[in-house]
């Protein structure tokens, strides 16, 4: 029977440590509880002259690894660059002691010859429906499905995708940290640059990208002119251009994930302005539960992740046009006692945790060493 994890476990993200911090950040964090943990992100092309691994360590267990490549090679150059990087720093070490945990199949094109003694492939998303998506990746990803000793996914519509590419594939939806989110409903204090926004104030936070629907939000506003709009979060493959202008749309930029729970605790409405498209068929928004351990009402486009379950158990309002958020929120504002939703929500919310996910992973990686370990005596 085997007790124990590999001591270490090297993560392949396309998400960078700091940037928003969402699936990625919530489960290796807490897997660090258990291994070293080495975030492997994708290159950065500053390099002048050798190319080069930077490691940040953190006090958490965690070492950020960053590749610095010279800049204008072509992509066979820089996957050579990145095969060389990554075979010295696992030239000393032993792979036995290693999990290898996949954000994204792209890292195979250098990472493929060596074999840890667990390979992870978590699925957050379907990458090849992005903007700016390499024509390689459904390719990669049948590699990676190959590969891979277990698969999870990031939401249901996932799950049901891809279930039958590999035997031993697992659903687990976005789950939360209920009470960090939570402290909105006490919170007193907004923060400086929303404190003296007034009026209804109506939020989202998040990468705003080709994923967020820009005239459903310019349609809000134009229907609602004193109603606040908050937009918080960096702006990502778009054009910044071509966002909405009106004086009550307001965007306060990237902020940290020690912050949101003041800012939610502003807000009257809550909202999920996605686009209905490719890009968005398999997503499944870690924010949904966070609006709502925070106490807050939310509308949402018919994503199909959050119509069910959250839809379909009344939890939050789905809406398809400008005129349909609007008729929601002002619904909503009409109720002041939201007592009884809060005591649904929080029922519904009660068995959902990072924790409880890391851990029910960490079991299926062991049950998956167990059953290798027998076959090999």
């Amino acid at each position: 029977m085997i007790k124990t994890l590999p001591a270490n476990l090297l993560c392949f993200s396309h998400l960078r440590w700091d940037f928003v911090y969402q699936r990625p950040q919530h489960l290796i964090s807490r897997f660090a509880a258990y291994q070293t943990v080495y975030f492997l992100e994708e290159p950065v092309f500053d390099a002048r002259g050798t190319a080069q691994l930077a490691f940040a360590e953190r006090d958490d267990n965690i070492t950020i690894i960053v590749p610095h490549l010279p800049a204008g090679l072509s992509e066979q150059q820089n996957n050579t660059l990145l095969t060389s990087l990554l075979d010295r720093f696992l030239e000393p070490r032993n792979l036995d002691d290693f999990v290898f945990w996949y954000y994204s199949p792209m890292p195979l094109l250098f990472s493929d010859k060596h074999i840890p003694k667990v390979t992870i492939y978590d699925c957050m998303d379907e990458l090849s429906a992005f903007k700016n998506a390499s024509r390689e990746i459904s390719t990669m990803e049948k590699k990676l499905m190959g590969k891979a000793d277990l698969v999870f996914t990031g939401g249901r519509s996932l799950y049901e995708a891809k279930k039958q590419q590999h035997s031993n594939i697992h659903l687990f939806p976005s789950s939360i940290d209920k009470a960090h989110f939570r402290k909105a409903r006490s919170n007193k204090q907004q923060p400086a640059d929303q404190r003296d926004i007034n009026g209804v104030k109506l939020g989202f936070y998040g990468v705003i990208d080709e994923r967020f629907d820009i005239q459903l939000i310019k349609g809000i506003a134009d229907n609602r002119p004193d109603w606040q709009i908050i937009l918080i979060g960096p702006v990502v493959k778009i054009d910044p251009a071509t966002l909405p202008s009106n004086a009550n749309i307001h965007y306060l930029g990237q902020k940290g994930y020690d912050e949101l729970p003041a800012y939610l605790s502003g807000w009257d409405i809550a909202l999920i302005p996605f686009a209905i498209n490719e890009s968005t068929r398999f997503i499944s928004p870690t924010k949904t539960p966070e609006y709502l351990a925070a106490g807050i009402p939310v509308i949402s486009t018919p994503v199909k992740d959050v119509v069910d379950p959250y839809g379909k158990e009344k939890l939050v309002h789905i809406a398809t046009n400008a005129a349909d958020f609007v008729s929601a929120a002002e619904q909503e504002l009409s109720f002041k006692n939201k007592t009884q939703w809060l005591a649904r929500t929080d029922l519904f919310l009660a068995d959902m945790s990072w924790d409880v996910t890391a851990g029910n992973m960490l079991k299926l990686v062991r049950k998956h060493l167990d059953s290798s370990f027998s076959i090999a005596s």
